[in-house]
């Protein structure tokens, strides 16, 4: 009874917060494993239902009534909102969704803070509900039983909804089979904007419900996301008692987890989900990704052939340079090189420190590139090895090693040396739950940079390390002229390598294992120790690529190897072009530009500038910027298929140790 009594309070507690977050990820489970989108803005749903809900809260009543309608309208018209915009990718995978779900959140987040302010917002409740009452010897708040009972009705209810009623045989029916539900006279692109409208309207309900116990404010959406999207790998998609399961369970470990063991609790969730994820790797994939049902035309697709009929017009001369088809791909990238160059000769000094955190961050879209558009494993989670090379490069210097080459090498065999260890659990998924299990394996990464304050400075980060020195014996580089030449030369020659080996029948062979898996097997080919081999050459590329974003700011930080980058990256690589790897350095740019440089314009809106410009790539370059130059034209992509699509007729390369055609 004692133990009883000293951890009481923590466990209801982690009972209220698990059904916040079962109301949550029902909603996510409802939009992924029905309408099959992966939508990387629930949490702002929530927000949205929160924010609202905390600015109409006046402590009675009809104040709590009234959010809880208004909280829940506004986010389920974003729902139906998101219908509409991710209709246009229903036949181009999950990660278009993520990346422009991502975006919409990004946009979604700016405007909040503009409509409510960037503090944390009061909350008043009724207050009959404002007060505590006696639970086994301990005062507890009546609010929060109040909303346990709640939640556990609309567990009840949402199950006999999906089971009993013909509203959920539909739903059920879009799911398994969206041409048989057309058949019985049902619209699936009805039933899927409605899938969604349900979706937000879920997230809506919790934030004006949840607001109390998570209140509206900086960071209360990702918290929210990432802790939904771990309920839905441990509960699965198909029964909403078992996401009810996991969801408490999450809540416990987030709650009387941290009272019992303080120093594992952090680690528990996305060890579980990781494992989750490796033991039954399909478990975060709908069994069908079925799009709304409509097959007219894309309405953008217009639009995207006008611009690629621009460019190609404006390229007639490019074509016609002598040398051939060497010709043409050496010149751009001698201009390009040549513009880089010059750069610190017409930039100021702050516009070259951000070229120079731009070549940094392009080394971690190559390793990106590597892995989604040439071995098909799109990732969430290349900023983990691209963590332990920039910590790896801060603790050398800081250490006296501050020789650039072996901060280089020993940063690129830290991260190997990680992907090493990490790569059996992602190379054995595809698709979907690549990302999953990347995700959870960046994230750990992150709290373990929280929790080794002595290596890593934990929140507070690193600084005051001293600077790198380009050679041995040469002083330190502390002007930004010369630290963006250091950055310059090792991302060419980074680039360099990573284009010959991509070229040689090394990346060959990688290319078949993407473009057909089935048949590279069948022929002989050890695909897993192919894709081990990438996995690990793509973490060292990224450690070069931490190392270097080290050496450039000369301060580390955890926000600078945490999830928002890692979406940056495989933005970078959508912009470029999935398997133009010189594409992908241009797309780290432009995001850097516009994070760094057009945001600065405009104080205090770099999110909303960041999210569209992940919604207008993610719509108007399918192929990135590489395939506005048409077929044929993006003359470093691989044979075959984009990552997640099939091809029968790819080409297999000869087996091991045979010549290859």
């Amino acid at each position: 009874m004692g133990l009883l009594d000293a951890h009481l309070v923590p466990a209801v507690d982690g009972v209220a917060y698990g059904l916040l977050l079962f109301v949550v990820a029902a909603g996510l489970s409802l939009a992924f494993g029905t309408a099959g989108v992966l939508n990387l803005s629930h949490g702002t749903l929530y927000a949205i239902g929160a924010y609202t809900g905390a600015e109409l809260s006046d402590g009675t009543w009809g104040g709590l009534a009234l959010g809880l309608v208004a909280g829940t309208a506004a986010a389920c018209a974003a729902g139906v909102g998101l219908s509409a915009a991710t209709a246009p990718l229903a036949r181009r995978g999950h990660l278009a969704q993520a990346l422009l779900t991502f975006g919409l959140a990004l946009i979604g987040g700016d405007l909040l803070v503009q409509l409510f302010g960037a503090d944390e917002l009061p909350v008043r409740v009724p207050e009959a509900l404002d007060t505590s009452v006696t639970l086994l010897g301990h005062r507890y708040p009546a609010y929060r039983l109040c909303f346990i009972v709640m939640a556990v009705l609309l567990a009840a209810v949402g199950t006999w909804v999906l089971t009993r009623t013909r509203m959920g045989t539909a739903v059920r029916a879009s799911a398994d089979d969206p041409q048989m539900l057309a058949a019985t006279g049902h619209s699936p692109r009805a039933v899927h904007t409605g899938v969604l409208a349900a979706a937000g309207a879920l997230a809506g309900a919790a934030g004006v419900l949840g607001a109390p116990i998570i209140g509206p404010g900086p960071g209360t959406s990702e918290n929210v996301l990432m802790l939904s999207l771990v309920v839905v790998v441990l509960g699965g998609l198909r029964s909403l008692w078992a996401t009810f399961a996991a969801a408490v369970a999450v809540g416990e470990v987030q709650t009387l987890g941290v009272s019992v063991a303080p120093d594992l609790a952090p680690y528990l969730l996305f060890a579980a989900m990781a494992a989750v994820l490796v033991v039954r790797p399909r478990i975060a994939e709908p069994e069908t990704a079925q799009g709304p049902g409509d097959s007219s035309p894309d309405p953008l697709e217009r639009l995207r052939r006008h611009l690629a009929d621009r460019l190609r017009v404006r390229l007639p001369r490019l074509r016609r340079l002598p040398g051939g088809a060497a010709g043409r791909r050496a010149a751009p990238l001698l201009v390009l090189l040549a513009v880089l160059i010059a750069l610190p000769g017409v930039l100021d000094a702050y516009s070259i420190s951000l070229a120079g955190s731009a070549l940094a961050l392009g080394l971690l879209a190559v390793s990106v590139t590597v892995l989604t558009g040439y071995a098909g494993l799109p990732t969430l989670g290349q900023t983990a090895p691209f963590a332990v090379g920039a910590y790896a490069t801060a603790n050398l210097a800081d250490a006296g090693w501050t020789a650039g080459p072996v901060q280089i090498v020993l940063s690129a065999l830290a991260a190997a040396l990680f992907s090493a260890v990490t790569g059996p659990a992602v190379i054995r998924a595809r698709g979907t739950t690549v990302l999953m299990i990347t995700l959870a394996v960046g994230e750990l990464t992150g709290v373990v940079i929280n929790q080794v304050k002595s290596l890593t400075g934990g929140a507070d980060g690193l600084v005051g390390f001293p600077a790198t020195r380009a050679l041995w014996g040469g002083e330190g580089m502390t002007e930004e002229s010369a630290l963006y030449r250091y950055a310059l030369v090792v991302t060419v020659l980074a680039v360099a390598v990573t284009l010959l080996v991509l070229r040689s029948p090394a990346g060959k062979l990688l290319t078949g294992v993407r473009g057909a898996e089935a048949r590279m097997r069948a022929s002989g080919h050890p695909v897993g120790r192919h894709l081990l081999v990438a996995y690990i050459g793509a973490g060292a590329l990224a450690g070069i690529g931490g190392s270097l974003m080290v050496s450039v700011q000369q301060y580390l930080s955890p926000a600078d190897v945490g999830f928002e980058i890692a979406a940056f990256a495989l933005l970078a690589v959508v912009i470029g072009g999935t398997t133009s790897v010189v594409g992908a350095v241009l797309g780290a740019g432009l995001i850097v530009m516009t994070r760094d440089w057009v945001a600065g314009s405009w104080p205090g809106h770099g999110p909303l500038l960041l999210g569209a410009l992940f919604v207008a790539a993610v719509y108007l370059l399918p192929r990135g910027l590489a395939g506005l130059l048409g077929p044929g034209q993006d003359r470093h992509a691989p044979d075959g298929p984009p990552p997640g699509s099939s091809s029968p007729s790819a080409p297999v390369p000869a087996p091991a140790g045979e010549a290859s055609p």
